[in-house]
């Protein structure tokens, strides 16, 4: 993980009203091999591209979530003053993560087109601007797997859809349960985190929500202007983002929490 400095300062509202994204599914070795022939399947001419322009926009979001999260555990000074059930959720959530950008890289056959991404001032430094990110960015991705829903074109697709945001939910909630735990001497414990729709939100109850929210996005086209300015210099400067410094994606080999939570088959 590579990273060059200077610096840039921007207002934490600024950030929250113009940044989001979309991502998240869980595949071991049988699910990645499986997948491709059953996308391929769900139409006799494969898929359309409409589900590849859903897929590939996933798969850049998921690489910023890998990268957001081996950043946290591995330069975040919060992060080892965590409980170890805590730090057990930021490392299981990393390993679903690049399950899943393995998962839909079997789909567009090739590496994310951005492998460096970009984040506002004091990411990875100060815990309240880690967190509002980390839950901006779930947030965004349970919208954008919800467009996978709506417009996917097949009923397999759309429900691997929902599988994967389900456990982009997971991943919102349990961000919310670490910012109560957040030591005194990182600024904890935490009371309230800022989400992609920029309020700022008790994170108790950490699970707030009767529903998920979609952020009235219907089209992918919304998750990738999103996303813009963590993966471009330029709009990440103009979106007031630390440009002096990059953040780079290493793809690894992934091994889920729990084998039945595999990605075994369309069918589960």
């Amino acid at each position: 993980m590579s990273e060059t400095q200077n610096g840039s300062g921007m207002d934490r509202r600024q950030f929250l009203g113009r940044s989001a994204v979309g991502a998240g599914a869980i595949a071991g070795a049988g699910g990645l091999q499986a997948l491709m022939p059953a996308f391929a399947a769900a139409k006799s001419s494969g898929p359309t591209s409409g589900d590849l322009a859903i897929v590939g926009a996933a798969q850049i979001a998921e690489a910023l979530a890998v990268t957001t999260y081996t950043n946290i555990i591995d330069k975040a000074p919060f992060f080892k003053r965590l409980a170890a059930d805590d730090q057990g959720y930021l490392k299981a959530a990393r390993q679903e993560e690049m399950s899943h950008y393995l998962l839909e890289k079997t789909v567009t056959g090739k590496p994310s087109p951005y492998m460096t991404f970009y984040y506002p001032p004091k990411m990875f430094v100060d815990t309240q601007t880690t967190l509002n990110v980390l839950v901006t960015l779930e947030d965004a991705f349970i919208a954008a797997y919800l467009v996978g829903v709506r417009n996917f074109s097949t009923a397999d697709l759309r429900v691997t859809a929902a599988r994967i945001m389900g456990i982009e939910s997971d991943h919102r909630t349990l961000a919310r349960v670490v910012a109560s735990d957040v030591a005194s001497r990182d600024g904890g414990p935490i009371e309230k985190v800022t989400g992609v729709q920029g309020t700022a939100e008790s994170v108790d109850p950490p699970n707030n929500n009767g529903y998920e929210r979609t952020l009235k996005w219907t089209n992918i086209d919304k998750a990738v202007a999103a996303l813009t300015p963590f993966l471009d210099r330029t709009a990440a400067g103009k979106a007031a983002f630390d440009t002096s410094k990059h953040y780079e994606f290493a793809p690894f080999k992934p091994v889920v929490p729990q084998p039945l939570g595999d990605f075994h088959s369309f069918a589960g």
